[in-house]
């Protein structure tokens, strides 16, 4: 069984009478590619700055590998962080900017040399020793600041958002890149990002967040194929929502229709809500379908359509890869194994 190398254990964070952490807890395993995913305000960033020891939590308790280090300073704890500023010293050169922290511990020189070089390979800028800060692109600024964290050898690396400067062809690299590092190097990523698609194509473990609660946890496609709520269906894809009644187990009401589903353990006329995602409603002729409407709009994205469709008063989101015509009449149909069935939570 993998260990948990840090736990929060009802971690709270009030700022004036702002409530920006509520009894959060959370066990990061050994090695594990972890992300923090929420909107602005959710309170990512300041769980990051508790592990970090940046802040301090004002109720509950932190612990690294089995021990308590709430109180302890930043540069006590075994992680360090890179943020969406990477904060490279530009009076130094690339070699001296990564053996800043190796300096500082006095480590000898020959050591130095030798891990810095490690990191440069590490991070595919070897020959960049004498190159200064300056004459990097944005996405080599960062794999300088991801190479003087490593460097230190922690074994947490905390990530603030530090792909948000880059473009969007930039980005996508970098996910693999980062991946690719933690991989290799087989130390705990705690990543913190608004963005789903770079949730979704680096975790192990992917943590929701929403007015300092965890709203779910669980793999990459845990959160998207079976979202616990319709925060979570929201903010990660697109989601077509609907209200129901789950009649009995395999069998639900939404849309004025029955339909089947795969869905079971819940009360009998249990008000629900169901998930739909738009790539998983299949268009046929409008005399074929389980429901039909009307085309409103249609938009090019690339790799599909996305086209809206209205159903009596109702409002779908379908993806596909061909498209339909804007005022044309389609049938919809959905199979039991897309309908996801979620518990209704108070707002």
């Amino acid at each position: 069984m993998v260990e948990n190398i840090i736990e929060l254990h009802n971690i709270s964070k009030t700022y004036d009478d702002n409530t920006v952490l509520d009894k959060l807890s959370l066990d990061i395993k050994k090695n594990e590619f972890l992300t923090l995913l929420g909107p602005s305000g959710c309170g990512k960033t300041t769980t990051l700055k508790i592990i970090a020891g940046f802040e301090y939590a004002d109720e509950g308790q932190v612990l690294f590998e089995g021990k308590e280090m709430n109180n302890l300073p930043p540069y006590e704890r075994q992680v360090n962080t890179v943020f969406q500023k990477y904060a490279l010293f530009p009076h130094m050169n690339i070699y001296e900017n990564i053996a800043f922290g190796l300096k500082i511990k006095k480590m000898p020189k020959t050591e130095i040399d030798k891990k810095v070089k490690e990191m440069l390979k590490l991070v595919a800028l070897e020959g960049f020793e004498n190159r200064n800060v300056d004459s990097l692109s944005g996405g080599q600024q960062q794999r300088i600041a991801i190479a003087r964290a490593l460097v230190n050898e922690p074994k947490v690396l905390l990530l603030d958002e530090p792909l948000g400067a880059l473009d969007l062809k930039l980005r996508q690299e970098m996910q693999i890149e980062l991946k690719r590092m933690q991989q290799k190097l087989g130390i705990t990523f705690i990543f913190v990002t608004h963005d789903q698609e770079e949730a979704l194509s680096m975790s192990d473990t992917i943590i929701v967040m929403n007015k300092g609660k965890i709203q779910q946890m669980g793999t990459p496609e845990d959160i998207y194929n079976e979202p616990e709520n319709s925060f979570v269906a929201r903010f990660i894809g697109e989601s077509n929502i609907f209200d129901g009644v789950m009649l009995d187990d395999f069998k639900v009401v939404f849309c004025d229709k029955e339909f089947d589903c795969v869905d079971k353990g819940f009360e009998k006329n249990e008000d629900i809500e169901v998930v739909i995602r738009p790539e998983d409603i299949k268009m046929v002729n409008a005399e074929d379908g389980m429901l039909k409407g009307t085309v409103t709009s249609t938009v090019f994205k690339g790799v599909h359509y996305e086209i809206t469709v209205k159903e009596n008063d109702r409002s779908w989101i379908l993806h596909n890869t061909k498209n339909a015509e804007v005022g044309s009449t389609l049938g919809m149909d959905i199979y039991p194994e897309d309908i996801h069935i979620m518990r209704k939570v108070a707002e």
